[in-house]
């Protein structure tokens, strides 16, 4: 058999794209490491030595000198909320708020640009960055927006903070009862809702709240696409697609979509989906369906995620099943028809004890439906006793992780559940060494997009406020290859794409990225410092900097 680059010198063949004299880490087993990459049409052609691969190159071939730079295959971000992504791209910004008093100032100075009545959305607030961190109220922020609605949810999406104008609109008063699987937080004294609403109970707002246009969302999905290849992120599973795979699909007609998208929609939808005969990951290489995503908990962050034991600093809870996990047995008959119809599962779960309710699940509808290629997922895997990292291993279960949460969630975590249960927050490296396929991604826009910030985050477990230079739980560090892994193998498998892509060899679609200087080489603490220089994607240079 011709090897890749004998195959390459057929007559009919001359690249469209040669990449020479880099630092190629291939994530291919087989040929971990290279000099070059030759791309024809949408495939990886041939992969080797630059003396190789530029003797290929013909005149009309596109020649990048990589001068030792670090080549890779695509990012591929196994969680993201793409439209929200690219709504937050423009929406009133909070996430670096650090008092209640800047969290007014920043909505008075957007609803300012607005028109009267225009609702306020997005923000991402986290009330952890400010002195005492203080849950927000509407009082802080009504006087700031007193013509404008105003609905802005913590980074988490777990947890919003409505101004009297937005629950007045919704007719959420004193006597409104919360909806399972939420709570409405209310004044001790008065009990008069303070604003602040937490998981389902923001859909009491939210209700209300205009339906965005085709326009708005089109606009909303170019800025998500644009800035996902200039971050290096070639493919994404988008957790909450629901009804915006036909916009996807509006753009991939166009050629406006730079990114490949597995679409996911909600799991209490599974019968509609089901009936058409959708299975898992079907559709294109660019764009598919047939995954179905649920929720077991809410989050650390807002005390929602759900725990055997109460919270440390909120003794008089564990924490919340989502709606979804209600009554009993409701998630298991939805997962069993899911899978029985052939379709992809996942599943968010946060605390130690839902992590244990959806591996039950999972073992259940499996032994029910007999064995297959499932590829069931837990999303965030965030707090495991040692007991279910064993299981993750055993039922083949796909840990879709949020590397960049450990730094952000490690500054506070402690607080929340204390040092001993926290051991098991993030434990990327045990999960490893449990036999567990890791697939990172980001969480955009609860986390930044940028794959190199998640990658830090992995391969040197610092916090954001620099409390743990060696890391915090730094048994739980991983190597720079096993993080890129993460990003690239890992999550292609995680959604049935492990044949076509996440690894650069020759057969296999072409996404690669190139950053500004070779990243094995660099300090792990340094990693995020890279930039990408350019990024490839279905063979098509869809970014490439100035």
């Amino acid at each position: 058999m011709l090897t890749a680059v004998a195959q390459a010198k057929e007559p009919s063949f001359v690249p469209d794209l040669v990449i020479l004299n880099a630092s190629i880490h291939t994530m291919d087993e087989a040929q971990p490491t290279a000099g070059a990459v030759a791309v024809f049409g949408n495939r990886i052609a041939a992969v080797g030595s630059s003396a190789e691969l530029r003797a290929l190159a013909g005149p009309r071939t596109r020649v990048v000198d990589a001068a030792g730079k670090t080549v890779l295959p695509g990012f591929n971000d196994a969680h993201v909320h793409f439209l929200s992504g690219g709504f937050a791209l423009t929406n009133v910004d909070l996430r670096d708020a650090r008092s209640t008093e800047e969290l007014a100032r920043r909505l008075k100075d957007y609803a300012k640009k607005l028109p009267k009545g225009r609702w306020i959305l997005g923000g991402d607030w986290d009330h952890e960055k400010w002195p005492g961190a203080p849950l927000p109220t509407k009082e802080m922020i009504d006087a700031a927006t007193p013509d404008h609605p105003v609905l802005v949810n913590r980074l988490d999406g777990h947890m919003s903070l409505a101004n009297s104008l937005a629950l007045k609109l919704a007719g959420v008063s004193k006597e409104t009862q919360a909806p399972p699987g939420g709570e409405i937080v209310r004044d001790p004294k008065t009990g008069e809702p303070t604003g602040v609403l937490k998981d389902s109970a923001a859909g009491l707002v939210e209700r209300v709240v205009p339906e965005k246009t085709f326009e708005e969302k089109h606009a909303a999905a170019k800025a998500a696409t644009e800035h996902a290849a200039q971050v290096g992120v070639t493919s994404v599973a988008d957790m909450s697609a629901d009804g915006d795979v036909g916009l996807y699909q509006y753009m991939l007609e166009r050629g406006e979509l730079k990114t490949r998208i597995y679409a996911m929609r909600s799991i209490v939808s599974w019968e509609a989906l089901a009936k058409t005969g959708v299975r898992a990951a079907f559709g294109s290489d660019r764009l598919r369906i047939g995954g179905l995503k649920g929720f077991a908990d809410g989050s650390l962050g807002s005390t929602t995620a759900f725990f055997f034991e109460p919270y440390n600093d909120a003794p008089g809870t564990r924490g919340l099943l989502f709606d979804q996990m209600l009554p009993e047995g409701a998630m298991l008959k939805r997962v069993e028809g899911a899978d029985r119809g052939g379709m992809q599962v996942m599943i968010h779960a946060i605390g130690d004890e839902a992590n244990l309710r959806i591996l039950d699940i999972y073992r259940q509808a499996a032994e029910k439906n007999g064995s297959r290629d499932r590829r069931f997922r837990i999303e965030h895997a965030q707090h495991l006793r040692p007991r279910e990292i064993a299981r993750f291993g055993s039922q083949q279960v796909i840990a879709s992780m949020q590397p960049y949460h450990a730094a952000d969630d490690g500054r506070w975590c402690e607080k929340r559940i204390g040092p001993e249960r926290s051991k098991g927050t993030y434990a990327f490296r045990s999960l490893l060494e449990a036999s567990v396929v890791l697939a990172f991604g980001s969480d955009w826009t609860v986390a930044p997009l940028n794959p190199l910030e998640g990658i830090k985050a992995a391969g040197t477990r610092q916090t954001l406020d620099g409390k743990h230079p060696d890391g915090w739980i730094p048994e739980q560090k991983l190597t720079l290859d096993q993080a890129v892994r993460a990003y690239t193998v890992g999550s292609a498998y995680a959604e049935f794409a492990d044949k076509v892509k996440g690894t650069i060899t020759p057969g296999k679609l072409a996404d690669l990225v190139v950053l500004d200087r070779d990243l094995y080489q660099a300090k792990p603490a340094e990693f995020d410092r890279a930039r990408v220089v350019l990024t490839v994607m279905d063979g098509q240079i869809v970014w490439e900097a100035n």
